[in-house]
């Protein structure tokens, strides 16, 4: 999820970036900064007022102390004017915060400066190869038509799961996906890499932090 403080430092180069994927970022970009600086002047006036509060407090113990109720009284009735102030720049606050919340989830992540613009498979750059690519030979099926064949994955209930691009694992096919990230493991460690394992259910902070909005 993108972050206020690299918008407002970024903006030409997010709307950039966001250009390669097609995005239009320039009105969303623009309100978000519109409403984080109604935001800041927000939390200012509630700060000043909050300062003052305290100030005023203060002096209405100290007239007390010295007797001067009547003068006590009288500042009394001026800090319930702003306790009402404070209440509303709360509200407001609150508003404008959610406000700016709803349009970060509207923004995608910016990609890579390397990355090309591009609208489909065909505008991938080919950065290399490795090994010989195999030609299949004639009358070669595809891995969906083989997976089904061999009743390996079923795509159709993870659709339903989860939606496109989840499938379902199954008999041999589940034994291959976990041989396949016990392989990756094994490797990887050997050069370094210290695996983790992390808990299935996270918060919605959690998910706002990393893009992975809650559904």
């Amino acid at each position: 999820m993108l972050q206020v403080p690299f918008i407002r430092e970024n903006k030409d180069a997010v709307i950039a970036g966001l250009a390669k994927r097609n995005f239009d970022a320039t009105t969303i970009v623009n309100e978000v900064i519109d409403i984080d600086d109604k935001r800041r002047a927000l939390q200012t006036d509630l700060d000043n007022t909050k300062a003052e509060l305290n100030t005023l407090s203060k002096e209405i113990g100290d007239l007390y102390k010295c007797g001067k109720a009547q003068e006590a009284n009288a500042l009394k009735e001026k800090t319930t004017a702003l306790k009402d102030n404070d209440k509303l720049l709360k509200d407001q606050l609150n508003s404008t915060e959610e406000d700016l919340k709803q349009l970060l989830y509207k923004l995608p992540n910016v990609p890579h400066p390397s990355v090309p613009a591009g609208k489909s498979e065909a505008d991938n750059e080919e950065i290399f190869t490795e090994g010989d690519i195999p030609k299949l030979y004639a009358g070669a099926e595809p891995h969906w038509d083989l997976a089904k064949k061999y009743d390996i994955i079923d795509f159709e209930l993870g659709n339903k799961i989860s939606g496109a691009g989840f499938p379902v694992y199954k008999g041999k096919g589940a034994r291959l996906q976990r041989a396949l990230i016990a392989y990756f493991l094994d490797k990887n460690t050997a050069a370094g890499y210290t695996e983790y394992q992390l808990p299935h259910l996270v918060n919605e902070a959690s998910c706002y932090g990393t893009g992975q909005l809650p559904r």
